[in-house]
Order: C-alpha cells, then structure tokens, then sequence
C-alpha cells in the first residue's frame, strides 16, 4: 500500500468513525468556527484542569471529510497535554501545511502528517486549518 494510500486510509477512518464527536457538559471553553468558504462550522469543547492540562475536548458541526478528521486527529494529540504543548503542536501542523515543517515537528504531529499533501490543495487548507485555528483562537482570548 502506498504512503497517500495509507494517509486516505486515515483521513477517511477519523471522518467516518470520530473518536471526539459529541458534546461534554460544563465545558471550560467553547468556541465556534466557520469555513465561509465552503460552509463547514465546527464548535469546539475544552474540559481544562486547574494546572491548564486538557482533560476531555470535543467537536461538533458539519463540514467535509478533511476539516471532520483534521478536527479528530487534532484532539488525539493534544487531550492529557498542557496549553503550552497543544500550542507547540499547533505551530508544527501549521508549518508543515505551508511546507516548511522539520523532520522533528513532523514526528510530534503523528498522524496529523495525514494530511500533509493538503498543502498542494489550496482550497482545502481551509478545511484543514479550521479546528487549529479555533483552538489557537480559544487558548489566544482565554490567557490565564
């Protein structure tokens, strides 16, 4: 099987079978974004602890296949990590959207690195950005 064959094969999985869909009550943030675009809306869920560890997150919305699994595989990596982590980790996938990611920045994304050939697609970087940024967006307004 090859490497785009395997990354479609994830893409796909993180779409058809979200691990984070739904709704968690209580959330310590919540922010919607929209892909006015291509009209995907997401709404986005953080269980926050008092040491800024991200217990539990969600999404909920509709919109593509790439913007539902970028905003799955994105929770995967950064639930159990800090805010500062989830940022770094942020900054990595967006670097290696515009291409520019290191060997090491690539390592850290797993299988966010799924979507890497969205690069050469640029209508679909927005797909692919929406959850990252709504995330930066949350962290940015909500500084302790």
């Amino acid at each position: 099987m090859e490497t785009k064959d395997i990354y479609r094969e994830i893409i796909n999985e993180h779409n058809l079978h979200p691990s984070h869909h739904g709704e968690i009550s209580n959330p310590t943030y919540e922010m919607d974004g929209v892909n006015p675009s291509c009209g995907d809306k997401i709404k986005l869920q953080f269980k926050v602890d008092d040491s800024g560890i991200i217990e539990d997150a969600v999404f909920s919305g509709s919109g593509c296949a790439v913007s539902q699994a970028s905003c799955d595989i994105m929770l995967d990596l950064v639930i159990g990590k800090s805010r500062e982590e989830s940022e770094r980790i942020t900054e990595a996938f967006m670097r290696m959207i515009k291409g520019e990611a290191s060997d090491e920045e690539l390592e850290i994304l797993e299988e966010a690195e799924a979507l890497a050939d969205i690069a050469h697609m640029p209508a679909r970087v927005k797909c692919a950005v929406l959850g990252w940024r709504t995330m930066e967006k949350i962290f940015k307004e909500n500084r302790q």
